[in-house]
């Protein structure tokens, strides 16, 4: 591993990137610590009692808990981005983008920009009205829920160009690798809380050992799906092109298990995060809050249903948006290939279909197990202030696969061994 990340250093573009992408995380954490203006620190302490907020607070890299310029995360692009890609499947115009390549990719996420900032604006006078009720805000009145407003939306703003650049010109996907900053950066506390319930007494040594068997099991099964695959043999029939015979082989299609990654989670961590939202701006004693506090909570059987019901639904949503079984057959059949037993062209498509729906229910199903772990692990250990869970592990996990393998393929372009033997 240090012999790897040696290497890498030593080639001029990889190392520009892997230098780059530090540079960003860096900002993003300074940013984490610049308050927004007019906020008692104090008072905001108060929001954090509930465990829904204290997992917001995490997955914002402790930025909320100071309500700094970056307290809202990159929450608000996120839900942008879920809005635009259901917006392309029943928009004619939008569709017709996505099929349009690389232009039409960029005025979809030009599209989505705008979307940030109209929603990031609107959460953030969310935001501003819901902490007038707690005594947060130093000056009541409309300049200071405006700069408070303001704030916010420009430090979302700022996290979305952090994240695009760093996809652009570093390494890995930008988004993912803030939020896995923002998760690894709150790890220190949260482990210094675990310590303090043990010193306390209030959980055993034996809690202790069990909570690291679970984390161990997570992370191992976490790689397992993340590496898993089910490879659809496909047979290239012999052609004679001039005077020498191609094709003739047999090849392999991979189908990943869990196909859609962490996205899924992302976009259900947002999604369900959305009562307890609209909850803060309303009166504590109206009849939705007192529902949402009751019935919806985080550790509530609900709030964990509908958590599960999003994730696996997101999961089918994200792999029908990044594999089409109709393109990749017919691009088969173009190339001379077939799936032996299966005749090429559309049954081809709806084979590969059947296969795809059963693996992503697997991966859906896996992804939904691993977000409500967290409860069962309080549950067995009795552990109250370890809320990062299993999603935030999948998260960790599957962010720093996926940018590994990156750096391993510039490694491997140049023949160096890569991380993954």
């Amino acid at each position: 591993m240090l012999s790897s990340m040696q290497k890498a250093f030593k080639i001029g573009d990889l190392r520009s990137k892997l230098l780059f992408t530090l540079i960003m995380l860096l900002v993003f954490r300074v940013g984490a610590h610049i308050p927004v203006p007019g906020i008692n620190a104090d008072a905001m302490q108060e929001l954090l009692k509930g465990q829904l907020f204290g997992f917001f607070d995490i997955i914002s890299g402790g930025a909320f808990k100071r309500f700094s310029v970056f307290a809202m995360s990159i929450t608000p692009y996120i839900n942008s981005s879920i809005i635009m890609q259901l917006l392309t499947v029943v928009v004619p115009k939008l569709e017709e983008l996505k099929k349009e390549g690389q232009e039409g990719q960029k005025k979809i996420a030009q599209y989505t920009r705008y979307g940030t900032v109209v929603l990031a604006f609107i959460q953030a006078i969310g935001m501003s009205l819901a902490l007038r009720k707690t005594g947060a805000i130093l000056e009541p009145g409309l300049a200071s829920y405006l700069t408070i407003a303001i704030s916010l939306t420009a430090g979302t703003m700022m996290l979305m160009w952090l994240g695009e650049m760093i996809t652009e010109k570093g390494i890995g996907n930008g988004i993912s690798l803030i939020i896995f900053c923002g998760i690894a950066a709150r790890i220190p506390s949260q482990l210094a809380g675990v310590g303090q319930e043990v010193a306390a007494g209030m959980a055993g040594i034996f809690s202790l050992i069990l909570l690291v068997i679970v984390v161990l099991v997570v992370i191992a099964a976490v790689v397992a799906m993340n590496e898993g695959q089910r490879r659809l043999p496909i047979q290239y029939a012999k052609r004679l092109v001039g005077r020498r015979m191609y094709g003739g082989q047999t090849s392999f299609l991979p189908l990943k298990v869990n196909a859609a990654g962490v996205i899924p989670i992302i976009f259900a961590m947002a999604l369900g995060m959305f009562p307890a939202t609209i909850g803060s701006w309303m009166n504590p004693t109206s009849g939705f809050n007192q529902f949402i506090n009751n019935y919806f909570n985080f550790g509530s059987v609900l709030y964990n249903v509908f958590y599960a019901a999003i994730i696996i639904f997101f999961t089918y949503f994200y792999v029908a948006i990044i594999f089409n079984p109709l393109d990749v057959a017919e691009n088969i059949k173009k190339n001379g290939g077939f799936v032996p037993g299966i005749r090429p062209g559309r049954p081809t498509a709806e084979y590969i279909d059947r296969v795809l729906t059963r693996l992503t229910l697997v991966g859906g199903v896996f992804l939904a197990l691993i977000a409500v772990l967290p409860n069962f692990v309080i549950a067995l250990t009795g552990i109250q202030s370890l809320w990062f869970g299993g999603t935030a592990l999948l998260i960790l996990v599957g962010v720093a696969l996926d940018t590994m393998k990156q750096i391993e393929s510039h490694l491997l372009l140049r023949s160096y061994e890569g991380f993954v033997k």
